[in-house]
């Protein structure tokens, strides 16, 4: 049975535990981490099957695949790691290998010690269709988000730029710019963006715009890739996590989905 460590008690993490423990994956959870105690308690809470809470390092000896859904800089700061234990490494904060060099480093990494890094859909559809596009020519990928205030605030661009939230009353463009851009001035919202730039002609090439408005419920990403191929047209209206209004619960279920499929010998989808 497959062995999970989850590196990130937050949103993503909590729902992955669960999954895990109540039988979604077929697998076994052999610990999880996170900086906030308060956060691994209530996890553990929750849990029928509880496993002690461990250290990354000790994560990274027990499991098969270490899942990390914490942040770019827990990328950074233990995405080597795991692979040079030649263990496989699942990657939530993906805006982190915008940075070429550290992507390089990874990839370098995984192909040495016979591992895998698993970067799931996240709050996306369409990822699919893009990869079978991108073996031959795509022309644009543009990304349009629309988020309520909530799911925007403390964003580095919001703080830098002393945006007040609060004083929009209607749906108002506040970001445009590439792929690279928009996951460094929001990191904790547009990760997405940096999916699809995997995926298809790059972060310089990909097109993204940002939009707030207080009216919406959901947040919303429209995606529109043209190519050889012809068009395609994504429309996602996604409901914030309960426990984080800046993650869309689709996330948590893209990560879930992608561990059920590793466990799984049935393979749909590109």
């Amino acid at each position: 049975m497959l062995k999970i460590g989850v590196i990130g008690c937050g949103a993503i993490g909590t729902q992955i535990c669960k999954a895990i423990d109540n039988g979604s994956i077929s697998a076994h959870l052999v610990g999880f981490y996170d900086r906030s105690s308060e956060h691994c308690e209530r996890i553990l809470r929750s849990l029928k099957n509880k496993p002690v809470l461990s250290s990354p390092d000790q994560l990274i000896s027990k499991a098969d695949i270490v899942v990390e859904c914490a942040s770019q800089a827990a990328v950074k700061e233990i995405g080597l790691s795991v692979l040079e234990a030649g263990k496989d490494l699942m990657v939530m904060s993906v805006g982190a290998f915008l940075d070429t060099d550290l992507l390089k480093k990874f990839v370098l990494a995984a192909r040495k010690n016979g591992c895998r890094i698993y970067i799931p859909s996240g709050a996306i559809a369409g990822i699919d269709g893009l990869k079978s596009a991108s073996m031959a020519t795509i022309d644009k990928v543009i990304l349009s988000t629309t988020k309520n205030p909530k799911g925007l605030s403390g964003a580095p661009f919001i703080v830098e730029k002393n945006i007040d939230l609060g004083s929009f009353h209607e749906k108002t463009l506040i970001f445009e710019g590439n792929a690279k851009e928009a996951v460094r001035a929001f990191p904790a919202n547009v990760n997405v963006a940096a999916s699809l730039s995997l995926a298809g002609i790059g972060s310089e090439k990909t097109h993204v715009k940002v939009f707030v408005d207080p009216e919406a419920s959901r947040n919303l990403h429209e995606i529109t890739v043209i190519g050889d191929f012809g068009t395609f047209t994504s429309r996602i209206e996604n409901i914030p996590s309960p426990d984080n209004p800046r993650t869309s619960l689709l996330a948590s279920l893209s990560a879930i989905a992608t561990l059920k499929k590793i466990t799984e010998p049935l393979q749909i989808g590109t």
